[in-house]
């Protein structure tokens, strides 16, 4: 019974050590398969990269040298249209055609110099376009509207304009939109058909505005007194042009007045500040000149009492001339394309010159705030 275990046992272990040593052996040979799949595989790279050396420098080459030629070509283009005056709408909706068309023949030519046959791609692409046209027809529609809109030269960057019930200030015209800026800063994006099919009203076609009031007065007023008051008040702010002239006539007899039309004019961007300026400093001159301005009331009665209407009693301030300054913005890549690299050099300069300058009075104003908190907490340690 004891030889027949001591067999078994004996039998088990061989058993065990053949396994141990099987699955030892298959561990090996997957390691080395995996081995020669990489060695393989980096043979090819290998001589994939020896057998097509000259076309991989040449496909560089390509490259490099032609986003070179793009960014000369849209340098000359930008610097030619801004020379001429051109509304900035125009040169950013020509330069993105320009751009993308120089594009497609880079990367048509960077093709042409890896070997691939370029009939067939450029059939394939027009079918894709062919497809594509059929299945975005509205969007054509828009990307030729826009075409019309940017070869009009109807409306220019800053143009107020009112379409339907939109209205907003024109930042931008690309392919398919319209993006306006309305007054209490959001972004509307209008179609470009609907700004060829819709009537549009342009607020800022032109650099000035008329700014119209309408003034009520009781039918007792001397109205040649009120008139004067109003041209006198448009003639305080300097913001108002004195050429052509305010101007104030009797408009029209209401139920409860009589109306004063008056009108001056103001740059564009000036209209609305004007507008308030001249409804508040009107009111008040005519209260402090006790010129009575009718209301209608649904209580019909008899007054006793005196009524007293308060009233600004400094009068009209001394005019003060606006002063019209360009603002100053920091170089894009825009004015990189179309200035020269000394403009460039000169301006980078002067702008890193500008920001040396803010840095020191932001130090300087730091350090003085770290000096009186540090004063502060030393006077008050020696009251402790």
């Amino acid at each position: 019974m004891i030889a027949y275990f001591l067999n078994e046992l004996t039998s088990d272990e061989a058993l065990s050590s053949e396994a141990t040593s099987s699955a030892e052996s298959s561990a090996t040979s997957s390691a080395a398969s995996n081995a020669n799949v990489f060695a393989d595989f980096w043979n090819k790279v290998l001589n994939f990269f020896s057998e097509n050396v000259w076309n991989i420098v040449r496909f560089f080459s390509v490259l490099v040298i032609g986003i070179l030629v793009i960014w000369i070509i849209m340098s000359i283009v930008k610097r030619t249209m801004r020379h001429r005056e051109v509304d900035p709408i125009i040169v950013n909706f020509t330069a993105g055609i320009i751009r993308f068309c120089l594009l497609l023949v880079l990367i048509l030519i960077l093709l042409s110099t890896i070997g691939v046959q370029i009939t067939g791609i450029t059939t394939a692409i027009s079918a894709a376009v062919l497809a594509v046209g059929m299945a975005l027809k509205d969007n054509l529609s828009n990307l030729a509207n826009g075409i019309i809109l940017v070869a009009s030269d109807k409306y220019k960057t800053g143009d107020y304009i009112i379409v339907g019930s939109v209205e907003g200030s024109i930042t931008e015209i690309n392919f398919l939109f319209t993006a306006l800026k309305t007054k209490d800063g959001k972004q509307v994006l209008m179609p470009n058909s609907t700004m060829v099919n819709s009537q549009v009203t342009n607020l800022g076609a032109y650099p000035t505005r008329r700014v119209d009031l309408t003034i009520p007065v009781a039918y007792d007023t001397d109205v040649e007194k009120v008139k004067s008051i109003i041209i006198e008040v448009m003639r305080s702010d300097g913001r108002i042009y004195l050429d052509p002239a305010p101007f104030c006539a009797l408009k029209d007899f209401s139920a409860s007045s009589i109306d004063l039309f008056a009108y001056c004019w103001v740059d564009g961007d000036d209209y609305w500040d004007v507008y308030y300026f001249l409804m508040e400093t009107i009111f008040n001159e005519l209260k402090r000149n006790n010129v009575v301005i009718p209301y209608q009331q649904i209580e019909v009665r008899q007054r006793t009492d005196e009524v007293v209407m308060p009233f600004n009693q400094e009068g009209l301030k001394p005019r003060v001339e606006k002063k019209r300054v360009k603002k100053k913005k920091r170089m894009t890549v825009d004015d990189m394309e179309e200035s020269t690299l000394t403009e460039i050099m000169e301006r980078s300069k002067k702008e890193s010159e500008e920001r040396r300058i803010e840095i020191e009075k932001k130090k300087k104003k730091e350090a003085e705030e770290r000096r009186l908190k540090a004063e502060k907490k030393k006077e008050k340690k020696n009251k402790e």
